[in-house]
């Protein structure tokens, strides 16, 4: 077992959990360093949210986990001043109203500035008047948006962050999270089913399984190690196959394979060769019925 990075924002090594007799977490290494968005990325129930609440302090667990150098269950309250955690915004108290919700939040976080989420919301139709229950999607993007850009905090944790919001009003939320809050001391870490509406944003991706980290990567190596071949000429997808594929389906009468590893200089004669999308990498790595390579790190 390798040592935790001493410059990393979370470190964890041999992290497990069970439940009963259930074990739900298979023993999770992973360094996640400051400045960087990653995607952790699973099916339900694959062990995202686990993972979440060992790293916020919100469960116990075995092995180690490491944030901002600190226990997380043990000393969650000192680590909380650095640490924010925002949910989907139906978590939003819809009894309050504007101005209470941000006066709440300062009670709880020491570094939620109430004047800076208020500021975010010039320009808007939200009044600090307003109760959050009469506020349209939109409107309630924005007032999380506003409140999540709000917190000084050096990890932010979005589970599901625009749930339940149209496409419009979700591509919004993560261009101004990007654009506006963003810095190279602050990380992010995000889980959503819609994957490819943050593929641009994110500069690693975590794919997790049934309790194990199966991928765990820099999106720029995405390309170097993944190949996605299109074959539209039949006689040549036994040929292809014979390079083994992790994965191939047939989608509108075409073969579509990706590749783990091979060259993409192997494959050009054969199709159309390209990289493949972080969804259809999803989809092939946690599938893959046609072989089971060893895991990425």
């Amino acid at each position: 077992m390798s040592e935790p990075t001493s410059l990393a924002i979370v470190s964890a090594r041999g992290l497990r959990k069970r439940f009963g007799r259930k074990e739900i977490l298979h023993g999770l290494d992973f360094d996640i360093p400051a400045g960087r968005i990653y995607g952790l990325i699973g099916h339900n129930g694959a062990g995202k949210t686990t993972t979440l609440n060992a790293m916020l302090g919100l469960t116990s667990y075995q092995g180690s986990i490491r944030v901002l150098g600190q226990d997380p269950f043990a000393s969650r309250a000192r680590l909380m001043q650095d640490v924010a955690f925002i949910s989907d915004v139906a978590s939003l108290p819809r009894f309050l109203r504007a101005r209470e919700l941000f006066a709440m939040l300062g009670d709880i976080h020491p570094n939620f500035s109430a004047e800076k989420a208020a500021s975010f919301l010039q320009g808007t139709d939200i009044r600090p008047e307003m109760k959050i229950r009469t506020l349209s999607k939109g409107m309630l993007a924005q007032l999380h948006l506003a409140v999540v850009m709000a917190i000084d905090a050096r990890l932010l944790v979005l589970d599901e962050p625009t749930l339940g919001l149209d496409i419009t009003y979700r591509k919004r939320f993560y261009k101004r999270l990007l654009e506006d809050y963003m810095t190279g001391e602050r990380t992010l870490i995000i889980t959503t089913h819609q994957v490819d509406e943050i593929e641009f944003m994110l500069t690693d991706i975590m794919f997790i399984r049934d309790g194990s980290l199966i991928l765990h990567m820099p999106m720029e190596k995405v390309s170097e190690k993944f190949t996605q071949l299109v074959i539209e000429d039949a006689d040549k997808a036994d040929a292809a196959r014979a390079l083994h594929p992790a994965y191939e389906e047939t989608r509108f009468g075409q073969t579509v394979m990706i590749f783990d590893g091979v060259e993409p200089g192997r494959l050009g004669p054969l199709g159309r060769v390209s990289t493949p999308t972080i969804s259809d990498l999803f989809v092939a790595l946690m599938q893959r019925p046609t072989a089971n390579p060893e895991p990425a790190r």
